[in-house]
């Protein structure tokens, strides 16, 4: 019998969301709602109550390497302990992410059974109707065991330039892997031979990096999607099911104020904002108080590190805002501030010359490596929690208040022992103070090779 597999795409940067959106942590890992939960964490949720399918498998999902701890520890979160996560080694846009998740569904299945029905979600969109979701999703259901490329298509409620249009013809059949072979026989291809060589680490299915990055990029919609209408001797058909389902992908910040609660003169207030004489702006605040003030038609986007003023009709030029950025070498256009990391996250307080200042934020039972710094020292203080801390062949623990000192050179490595987060104060001097000045020696997390 036919399961349900669903995918889960993950591999956005969503830099029309920046400041808030950025490379190192996209749009994906954000919430956008008042319970907290982040938009990958809304998708997989998502299945719940789907009801009337057979059987339904544990999510794949398909995302970046450089944000495979994000993920695992949002489904994580969710009481997923074990998930199948395939990481990309490079960005190839949707259609080889897809044609990697279809090869690792099917190298799952044992030999004799019934091909899985792909659900592909993609991680950054917004379902306002989760019951008519799960009724079209019971309506494709049919057609896809049957071998049909269902294809949901939301009922347009608005002009809009940033979508394309689907028109509703008369129903075919087939599935993803025979429609990419036979449009994009190169992209499979790669495909094939990145999950010929794949590695499996714990929860993390790895391709072979060179042979993906030799894959060309393309989305599902230019590779296969636009080709079955107008090609009928393909056998590849495909279905239609409509979806009106209060469906948005959060696309840009115009997009955020549309599914906001908004006042009588359409304003829209995200954490510590007000506005007064405003009308038709989103003021978005991720910490300080953002206050506007005669504002028209205006986004205000507040981030530790960056603040956006932009027009709501010039918001789509986000994109291209941040390639300026990038040109100018702005670290600040693809990395926040704050860093995550597998083990839990830093923020910088404060640099100058020869110092750097981190609140740094360990995982109840998580560790930094141990590790060393060629160029510089560190002290450590203890402001909550309990530290276990590796300093030589010395091991000791650090109650709130406590402090250590690690001389440049000392290997050394910062662990949680206990149940809540541990938070420390860190101070860096020295000569040098980039991240890439790290000798790992043991790493929980498997990145001894990585420097």
């Amino acid at each position: 019998m036919s399961i349900l597999q669903p995918v889960v795409l993950s591999g956005g940067s969503g830099t029309r969301l920046w400041p808030l959106s950025r490379e190192s942590y996209p749009k994906q890992f954000l919430s956008f709602s008042g319970d907290g939960r982040s938009m990958l964490q809304h998708t997989v949720q998502r299945l719940e109550g789907l009801g009337e399918q057979p059987a339904v498998a544990g999510p794949l999902v398909v995302c970046n390497a450089e944000h495979r701890f994000i993920v695992a520890q949002q489904l994580a979160e969710l009481g997923l302990a074990h998930p199948r996560i395939v990481l990309e080694p490079a960005g190839r846009n949707t259609a080889p992410a897809l044609t990697l998740a279809a090869l690792a569904a099917r190298s799952a299945q044992t030999p004799d059974a019934e091909s899985p029905v792909l659900l592909v979600m993609p991680a950054d969109h917004v379902i306002g109707d989760v019951p008519a979701f799960h009724s079209a999703v019971a309506a494709g259901w049919q057609a896809a065991r049957a071998g049909a490329m269902v294809v949901f298509g939301v009922v347009a409620d608005r002009p809009e330039t940033g979508y394309g249009y689907i028109r509703q013809g008369p129903p075919r059949a087939d599935v993803w892997l025979q429609a990419i072979g036979r449009y994009r026989p190169d992209i499979l291809a790669a495909c094939e031979a990145a999950m010929r060589g794949a590695l499996q680490d714990v929860d993390f299915i790895r391709p072979d990096t060179a042979a993906f990055e030799a894959c060309p990029s393309d989305s599902i919609d230019y590779a296969v999607m636009e080709r079955l209408p107008s090609d009928a001797a393909a056998g590849v058909p495909a279905a239609l099911v409509p979806l009106a389902a209060g469906w948005s992908d959060l696309g840009a910040w115009d997009a955020v104020w549309s599914v906001q609660p908004k006042d009588a003169a359409g304003n829209a207030a995200v954490g510590p904002a007000v506005s007064m004489d405003s009308r038709n702006t989103l003021l978005f605040s991720s910490g300080r108080l953002v206050a506007g003030l005669g504002l028209d038609d205006l986004v205000v986007v507040e981030t530790p590190d960056a603040v956006l003023v932009a027009r709501q009709d010039r918001l789509q030029e986000v994109k291209q805002l941040v390639a300026l950025l990038r040109e100018r070498g702005d670290t600040l256009a693809g990395a926040h501030r704050k860093v995550h990391r597998p083990w839990g996250w830093y923020d910088e307080i404060d640099a100058g010359e020869r110092f750097k200042v981190k609140r740094i934020v360990v995982n109840p039972g998580a560790s930094i490596s141990l590790q060393k710094h060629h160029h510089r020292a560190e002290h450590w203080v203890v402001v909550r929690g309990t530290a276990h801390v590796t300093q030589g062949d010395e091991v000791r623990l650090l109650g709130e208040n406590e402090s250590t000192f690690i001389p440049l050179g000392h290997v050394h490595r910062l662990a949680n022992p206990g149940k809540l987060p541990l938070e420390v104060i860190e101070v860096q001097s020295g000569s040098y103070l980039e991240e890439d000045d790290i000798v790992r020696y043991e790493d929980t997390y498997g990145r001894e090779r990585e420097g």
